[in-house]
């Protein structure tokens, strides 16, 4: 969608036949207050929805599709946050 979010019958389309990718972060600076703050400069959350991202994305329970991973994966790099995808 060059930019945009993905329309929901595509993103489920995408799910059902790809199946999840699962985001992990790890290391000393993957801490809850460095993932909100990408969190919330990426996809726009309030403190409280950034909050309870990023406490699934610490406990590697956030999924999505992989463009959208993968996505969430390259910031948190850029702020210093080793990150990686997987699909199960």
């Amino acid at each position: 969608m060059c930019g945009g979010a993905v329309p929901a019958e595509r993103r489920e389309q995408m799910l059902a036949e790809h199946g999840p990718a699962r985001l992990h972060v790890s290391g000393p600076s993957a801490t809850g207050v460095a993932i909100m703050r990408v969190l919330r400069m990426e996809l726009g959350f309030d403190l409280n929805s950034a909050k309870a991202l990023a406490h699934r994305v610490v406990n590697g329970d956030c999924t999505g599709t992989l463009p959208e991973m993968e996505h969430l994966a390259r910031k948190l790099q850029e702020s210093g946050i080793t990150a990686a995808v997987t699909r199960p």
